[in-house]
């Protein structure tokens, strides 16, 4: 079994997916459920073995599975992870078995179809984070497009269908840039597609410069880096509560992962010259879209603001070439995951009751559904950047890196800090303290066991990492610093 722990990762919730649409309708709607949370889990069982036997001493890749695909082509179905990409994979292992319990009792509607598409989405999505065959990786990166897609289309808000294309045409557009440039370097590796290979290879500075605007177009929409972002908070308002949860704690990642992978090891000379235009981008995201964060009413499209300047904070760390920026991006990464999943599910607690998400429709909270309004407090500060949760550590290592770097760089990133706590604790003081003024707040229930699970669960893991960050620090750390070595020599031929 320990041969193939990342096919089964990989496959195990894809063919779970397949086995809960095989249900049929919603006359079956229970038994997809339960048959949904079982691949969910195994899901997540399967891939606990990557932590549990990881060797945190190389920087190798571990669990390496490799067999011929398309032998015509060279390529091959090629799988393994190191420090980076192994603690994305449990992530998205553990955000599945989240989603599949919030929307056990919220979706009533092709149930079969919302679970299974989850599943093959997370399974689609592992298989990005462990490809080591570029067409493979291609092939799981677009594929993870189609299930969101439907996610958003089908059981989205009224305007469902406008942020479904745009997501999509906006994701598809740069995905194609990065195939011209997997095509280009398939032909100067000698006819590899191996991602390994592409990181030896020796590219001309024009040839780099090209393939650098092809990769931050194709990984920069994702992320989303300004100006390509406008795409997210549409999606974000549109998509159903598990829609919005896997697409900031898990699909913006796979971005920032691509790089990490792809633009900063394989084209290090045009990353190092041109690392100026991404630090401005990213600074832009910190600061600009904290101050539209601050005005907007709507309580999802303040979170899908702030998971921009979340994760311009992990592009700033990359660019900033040091070990200690690109930890605090990863760590910023998985924190990213933790919270914007936890807010998203505290917003979708309050739909449910309410079917609203403006914030002037509630207030006095607090007076109904205390117990909610007190984990609901946690991860508004956690996402403030509150010492303590995880929010601050990631954060506060890349205000360190970019201090290291440039004193005006670590100004402009510690604005965060400011903007974040207003546009955040400034929601949460609207939403949840004041006198009911709203009648149909004063019939609000409390937590139920569903939900009280979830949060308890996503209150350990920010509380956890805010707390004691050197386990997940320890696994990165030898994949950080040899790959920074390999980036920081020169490879013009």
């Amino acid at each position: 079994m320990n041969a193939h722990i990342l096919s089964l990762v990989v496959w195990i919730p894809i063919v779970a997916g397949v086995l809960v649409l095989a249900t049929g309708s919603d006359r079956n709607a229970a038994l997809a459920r339960w048959l949904a949370l079982a691949g969910a889990l195994l899901g997540l069982i399967v891939a606990l073995p990557l932590a549990t036997g990881f060797d945190t001493g190389t920087s190798a890749m571990q669990f390496v599975e490799k067999a011929a695909w398309i032998p015509a082509f060279n390529v091959h179905y090629h799988l393994g992870v190191d420090g980076i990409s192994m603690p994305l994979v449990l992530l998205n292992s553990f955000t599945t078995v989240l989603v599949v319990i919030a929307g056990w009792q919220v979706i009533q509607d092709r149930v079969a179809q919302y679970m299974a598409a989850f599943l093959i989405m997370s399974g689609l999505i592992n298989g990005a984070f462990a490809a080591l065959d570029g067409i493979l990786f291609y092939v799981f990166f677009e594929g993870m497009l189609i299930p969101l897609y439907l996610i958003v289309g089908v059981w989205g808000g009224p305007n469902r269908v406008y942020a479904a294309f745009k997501f999509f045409l906006y994701t598809l557009a740069g995905s194609l840039l990065m195939l011209v440039a997997f095509i280009y370097l398939y032909y100067q590796a000698g006819g590899s597609f191996d991602i390994q290979t592409w990181h030896r290879t020796s590219l001309g500075m024009t040839a780099q410069t090209l393939m650098f605007l092809a990769f931050l177009l194709a990984f920069g929409v994702k992320v989303p880096m300004w100006p390509v972002h406008t795409w997210l908070p549409d999606a974000h308002v549109e998509a159903p509560t598990g829609g919005s949860v896997v697409l900031a704690a898990i699909t913006l990642k796979v971005g920032a992962y691509g790089f990490l992978r792809f633009m900063l090891p394989i084209v290090p000379d045009a990353s190092r010259e041109l690392a100026w235009l991404v630090i401005a981008l990213s600074l832009i995201a910190v600061a600009y879209i904290g101050l539209v964060a601050l005005v907007q009413s709507d309580m999802k499209k303040l979170i899908a603001y702030s998971s921009i300047a979340h994760m311009g904070f992990v592009t700033l760390g990359f660019f900033l070439f040091n070990e200690l920026g690109w930890e605090g991006g990863l760590v910023q990464m998985v924190s990213h995951g933790f919270v914007s999943a936890a807010l998203f599910l505290c917003i979708g607690v309050m739909y449910d009751r309410l079917h609203s998400r403006q914030i002037r429709d509630y207030g006095g909270l607090v007076n109904r559904m205390p117990v909610f309004a007190a984990f609901f407090m946690l991860f508004a500060m956690a996402n403030a950047g509150l010492p303590a949760t995880s929010g601050f550590v990631g954060e506060f290592m890349v205000i360190m890196a970019a201090a290291q770097v440039n004193f005006w760089y670590a100004f402009v990133a510690a604005t965060t800090l400011i903007f974040g706590a207003a546009y955040t604790l400034w929601m949460y003081k609207r939403v949840v303290f004041g006198t009911i003024t709203n009648p149909k707040v004063e019939t609000l229930t409390d937590l139920n066991g569903r939900e009280w699970l979830l949060m308890v669960v996503l209150a350990l893991c920010v509380l956890g990492l805010g707390l004691y960050p050197k386990p997940l620090t320890d696994i990165m750390h030898v994949s950080v610093v040899d790959l920074l070595a390999h980036v920081a020599q020169t490879k013009l031929p």
